[in-house]
């Protein structure tokens, strides 16, 4: 069976189940006596639809995509600015950071300039000072060694006086004392 028998036969039948209902209950936009009030009616329609559209909705949608378009456009040109503002504070900021590392720098250089030199100035008044101090030592060692001589040789010359009176009750000369001690000393 083809199609078209089968559309034949449902029609039949559904004619002969309702009676004459079937025919006035039909789709009345596939009637062709309909045609010419359907076509106007949809003639109107996209008329005042396409009107609708082409006066209204589209120009307002078109100017808010315009104006979101500019509006996204002035944000990227307002984040280049302020990415070039922020290369700048950082190009000012390293430049800040290496002059005060710089000026640190030099200023731990000079205080260690000043400080070596007054070191240094302090270091020669402390050795000038011990200096003075060992020369005076010295001074005072060799007085005392000249004295200590002194002193021993008296004392020799005393006690040689004393022992040669002693033994051989005479007291000698002090050339003869004198003498004697140079020739033990030598």
């Amino acid at each position: 069976m083809s199609v078209s028998l089968l559309i034949t036969a449902a029609a039949a039948a559904t004619v002969e189940t309702h009676g004459g209902e079937a025919a006035s209950a039909s789709l009345p936009q596939l009637d062709p006596t309909w045609w010419p009030s359907q076509l106007f009616w949809l003639a109107l329609t996209f008329g005042v639809l396409y009107w609708l559209m082409a006066g209204k909705f589209l120009p307002t949608l078109g100017g808010a995509i315009e104006e979101r378009r500019d509006r996204i456009a002035d944000d990227l040109d307002q984040a280049a600015e302020f990415r070039r503002q922020a290369e700048d504070a950082e190009a000012a900021y390293n430049k800040a950071l290496a002059d005060a590392r710089a000026k640190a720098q030099s200023i731990a250089a000079d205080t260690r300039a000043k400080m070596d030199e007054e070191i240094a100035g302090l270091q020669a008044e402390t050795d000038e000072a011990l200096a003075n101090q060992l020369s005076a030592a010295e001074a005072r060692i060799a007085s005392m060694k000249a004295d200590a001589s002194a002193k021993v040789r008296e004392a020799a010359a005393d006690t040689t006086r004393a022992v040669v009176q002693t033994l051989i009750d005479e007291a000698p000369t002090d050339d003869a004392v004198a003498k004697a001690i140079d020739a033990v000393r030598a």
